[in-house]
């Protein structure tokens, strides 16, 4: 005799007689009504605009100023130099100016900036190892295969830091002067750290153990990426907190960005001085800058930017314009339901079943 189609047990495939399970738990479907669609579109829409106007309003009470140097003033000179390649370790410096119509109160950032240089590839983003900038004693030695062909140099020494992203490092170097009278130029103080996410400073970015040890020490055996000038333990010598892989500036370079055109934190404004204690006042700037970051591979431009900062941080009117346009496609979709209800639906005479 075959089992019966009820019969239980251990074999049986039926579900636990259970409301959950036997999908008898209590529902509620709402009812889609004029009454309750037309005022929740006019809702999201005011809301939207709100939204957008504050923002709107936020990002015009920042202050940016932008200035392109690829080929501007004297660095045309270091441009044409960093053309031929045998001449890339020859130093070039070069100066570019500036004008501040009005002052930038309250703290001013100071960014470089970069155009049509893509750190969103895949190949590239994946070019690095991360257990190697951890502070990984093995991995100093002995590179992930990621960051082929930037894993060792022609003679088999490990690159510290290998990969991509960290040999194509931005090393362009910036002071800021502040013209004060026809004659004569202050600098303009900038803090060169406390420029990174307290995640990556503290936690992801780690120098080796030194145990009694210098860093040049540390890093004996490996060697200095294709393209940079100096081993990682020289990036700033002067601070042990700021050095080797625990340097800002590489950290900040190793964050890639999402987009082609970007930029990133170089310095902030140190207003410990009497003259800078507001800000930066109005009148004329010149940049000087240590030209090395060659921009002919990628075709792309170099420039510096000075900005303020609010809650919403700089000037970015992506957000704020994606607000309004999506509160004016919700004010159109509620009018012209509202104009469907009114001629069809209103009284329920004309809809048609």
């Amino acid at each position: 005799m075959g089992k019966d189609k009820g019969q239980t047990g251990p074999l049986s495939r039926r579900p636990d007689n259970s409301a959950f399970k036997q999908q008898r738990l209590p529902a509620w479907s709402p009812v889609l009504t004029a009454n309750t669609v037309l005022p929740f579109f006019y809702f999201a829409s005011l809301l939207c605009l709100v939204l957008g106007v504050v923002l709107i309003v936020t990002v015009k009470n920042t202050q940016e100023l932008r200035k392109e140097y690829t080929m501007a003033g004297t660095c045309n000179l270091c441009y044409t130099k960093r053309e031929n390649m045998s001449s890339a370790q020859e130093e070039c410096s070069c100066m570019v100016t500036l004008e501040l119509k009005t002052p930038f109160k309250g703290d001013v950032f100071f960014y470089y900036g970069l155009k049509n240089f893509h750190q969103n590839l895949r190949r590239y983003m994946d070019s690095r190892d991360d257990a190697q900038t951890l502070g990984w004693e093995s991995k100093l030695k002995d590179p992930s295969s990621y960051c082929v062909p930037f894993q060792k140099d022609p003679d088999g020494v490990p690159y510290a830091p290998c990969g991509a992203v960290a040999n194509s490092m931005f090393n362009d170097t910036f002071d800021l002067f502040h013209h004060v009278s026809l004659t004569r130029m202050t600098r303009v103080p900038l803090r060169r750290t406390g420029l990174t996410w307290y995640t990556d400073k503290n936690i992801k970015f780690r120098n080796p153990k030194t145990e009694n040890q210098t860093l040049a020490q540390v890093f004996n055996g490996t060697a200095k990426p294709a393209y940079w000038r100096e081993p990682v333990y020289k990036l700033d010598a002067s601070d042990k907190y700021n050095n080797g892989f625990i340097n800002d500036d590489f950290i900040v370079w190793m964050r890639e960005a999402a987009f082609p055109n970007f930029k990133k934190l170089y310095g902030i404004l140190d207003r410990q001085s009497e003259q800078f204690r507001d800000g930066l006042p109005a009148g004329n700037y010149s940049v000087s800058i240590s030209y090395n970051f060659p921009a002919q591979p990628f075709h792309g431009q170099k420039e510096v930017v000075l900005t303020t900062l609010t809650w919403f941080g700089g000037q970015n009117h992506f957000l704020p314009i994606a607000y309004l346009v999506t509160s004016g496609l919700l004010l159109l979709v509620a009018v012209v339901l509202t104009v469907l209800w009114w001629k069809f639906g209103k009284d329920g005479k004309n809809m048609k079943e």
